[in-house]
């Protein structure tokens, strides 16, 4: 149907993009207060990209990614997330070349086929930070402190922080060993999800949301206990650096993400949302990805991604209202040609002045102009006819206050300068 949008696809109106813009405005301006600076990347990407990276075992790869073959019979996937574009871009554009580390953050769209729901659509937005070329445990803690800042000035301030820890390729071979043998003495009560996930990525089983497996595997062993000397210290000093700025947090063993490429630091923050709970935020370190897809050996790295649908319906369920700033400076309403005319000149002058201007477009009456007027929220609004022309002068009405007052039309734009 050419008047529908297609399934799990959302229109961002007027009524709706000003709580875009402001909290997209916010997140690059905290952003810029950590030192990271944006990068944007093609919406669509090579299928072996976010194979490589995201996994083959996770759900988005087998289940959720739009794929196809493009003219050149090139296999290509608008991203169904933003880091494996971002940490591609730094490889290809050399940006480990640089003085390290390097700190991007970016807002784009993705695409995952899922079924839609409140907050989650087939095509999403996401905000997210990488901090590449840094393996210490300081920079773990500022992407969580960035994060945590960003929700606080748009109003969230009863956050939940967990960490956790999934380990290293060294420790987490020991720990998959014991994992599987546990598992395989669980095979009878496991589910499906879990029976498939058992051997393609065993940790993943510990992420299952089916109840009933959650009370089969309630003594199940967690990574965290099963660390070695280097992931321990990393994560004590992770936590460390936590408490020194203030954020609270719990560690909470069962956080293990769904992508394959983290590794040691994850973590995710949950808004105690009036009457429930939303997580408005996931990451962790990806050491090991850079090399995994060409790039450098020895290049760590470290993020997190905001899905903006879930941001702004968590903002609405806590009341917490985002003012829109779209006011008109002044409205011209007109009567008779000459002043219409006229007043064409006069919106020039002001909109180069950056005043915001409107007039009539549609022949409305005075009465249906003055009312057009306060729809849309002018500030002032004046009327010109062959009078007012004749004489130089009209009266200029606060639209707040209904005070008038008598200004010179050729002096309009610093009458306006002066009481804005």
């Amino acid at each position: 149907m050419l008047t529908k949008a297609p399934r799990g696809t959302k229109d961002i109106t007027p009524k709706e993009a000003y709580k875009w813009n402001y909290v997209e405005n916010k997140f690059r301006e905290v952003c810029s207060l950590f030192g990271y600076e944006e990068m944007r990347t093609p919406v669509f990407e090579h299928t072996e990209l976010f194979k490589r990276s995201v996994g083959d075992t996770t759900d988005i790869v087998q289940k959720e990614m739009y794929s196809f073959k493009d003219k050149g019979e090139r296999d290509i996937t608008l991203k169904p997330e933003g880091t494996a574009g971002v940490v591609r871009a730094f490889i290809e554009n050399k940006l480990y070349a640089d003085t390290q580390p390097t700190k991007l953050f970016y807002m784009t769209p993705c695409f995952r086929y899922e079924r839609p729901q409140a907050g989650r659509q087939r095509q999403f937005h996401q905000f997210g930070i990488e901090a590449l070329g840094s393996d210490k445990p300081s920079i773990d803690a500022e992407v969580i402190a960035l994060a945590v800042q960003f929700f606080n000035e748009v109003g969230l301030k009863d956050l939940a922080v967990s960490i956790n820890s999934v380990g290293c390729p060294t420790c987490r071979e020991k720990y998959n060993a014991k994992l599987k043998e546990y598992l395989d003495s669980k095979v009878d009560v496991l589910c499906e999800t879990c029976l498939d996930r058992k051997d393609k990525n065993p940790m993943r089983v510990i992420d299952c949301k089916n109840p009933t497996c959650q009370e089969n595997i309630k003594d199940i062993p967690f990574m965290i206990d099963h660390l070695c000397e280097d992931c321990s210290t990393h994560f004590d000093k992770v936590k460390e650096y936590l408490t020194e700025m203030d954020v609270n947090f719990v560690v909470d063993k069962t956080i293990v993400r769904g992508l394959d490429y983290y590794k040691k630091t994850a973590f995710e923050i949950i808004s105690n949302d009036i009457g429930s709970q939303s997580t408005v935020c996931g990451g962790g370190r990806y050491d090991g990805l850079v090399e995994q897809l060409g790039g450098p050996k020895g290049l760590s790295g470290i993020g997190f991604a905001i899905g903006a649908e879930r941001l702004l319906l968590t903002l609405e369920n806590n009341n917490i209202e985002i003012k829109n700033p779209q006011a008109t400076d002044i409205y011209i309403a007109t009567i008779g040609e000459a002043a219409k005319i006229k007043s064409f000149k006069i919106l020039k002058d002001l909109r180069y002045n950056h005043i915001s201007s409107e007039n009539d477009h549609l022949d409305r009456s005075i009465k249906a102009q003055f009312k057009y007027s306060d729809k849309i929220n002018s500030k002032f609004t004046i009327v010109i006819g062959d009078d007012e022309l004749a004489n130089d002068t009209a009266t200029l009405k606060n639209m707040a206050t209904s005070e008038q007052t008598t200004i010179k039309l050729s002096e309009i734009v610093k009458e306006l300068q002066d009481r804005l």
